[in-house]
């Protein structure tokens, strides 16, 4: 069992397209390695998270500044697990679905889980010089769902996976520079 566990989470590594196509990884125990693997990552991004904290509490002068208990840190990580589950499957299943396209809830859920096996990799990042690297465990993960979305939705191509995956970062991303736009325009008088 704990050999079916490493495995699930090296294939997520090494964006193996067969850990989304075999229904083995997807049978009775898939939801409890999901929440495993959730549970997981939410606490290893402490690490990082603390290492931000204490250097910006230190270049700000504030004393004493503790950051999220580990329980928020857990209820908003099955939180954001949810609604991103659920965002995937209305955009992936109910709107933009294919015609072989057959997918529960729950495989999905477990899908999004899978894929964030990279953020192990937070585990590196104990100082602040090395905060600039969560980028590349991110991008990895946006990979690895990408990779999931397109066998475990079966669309014909990685389009509609890059893009129903990706539309909020892309959406934030234009609002964020449209807030530059804005600012730079801004005259004082």
């Amino acid at each position: 069992m704990f050999n079916e566990f490493l495995n699930i989470i090296f294939k997520s590594i090494k964006l193996d397209k067969t850990l989304y196509r075999d229904n083995k990884n997807f049978d009775e125990a898939s939801i409890y390695y999901a929440i495993i693997i959730i549970l997981l990552t939410s606490l290893i991004s402490t690490i990082p998270g603390s290492v931000f904290t204490q250097h910006m509490s230190a270049a700000f002068g504030i004393i004493d500044h503790k950051g999220p208990s580990i329980r928020s840190i857990l209820i908003l990580s099955f939180f954001i697990w949810l609604i991103k589950t659920t965002y995937l499957y209305f955009f992936g299943v109910v709107i933009f679905s294919s015609k072989s396209t057959k997918c529960s809830f729950k495989k999905l859920l477990t899908v999004v889980a899978y894929a964030n096996a990279p953020f192990i990799f937070y585990i590196f990042i104990f100082d602040i010089s090395l905060i600039y690297f969560t980028f590349i465990p991110y991008i990895w993960y946006c990979i690895s769902l990408i990779i999931g979305i397109k066998e475990v939705l079966k669309y014909g191509n990685y389009f509609k996976s890059i893009i129903i995956t990706l539309a909020p970062q892309i959406l934030f991303f234009i609002w964020l520079l449209s807030q530059f736009s804005n600012a730079n325009n801004v005259t004082l008088s």
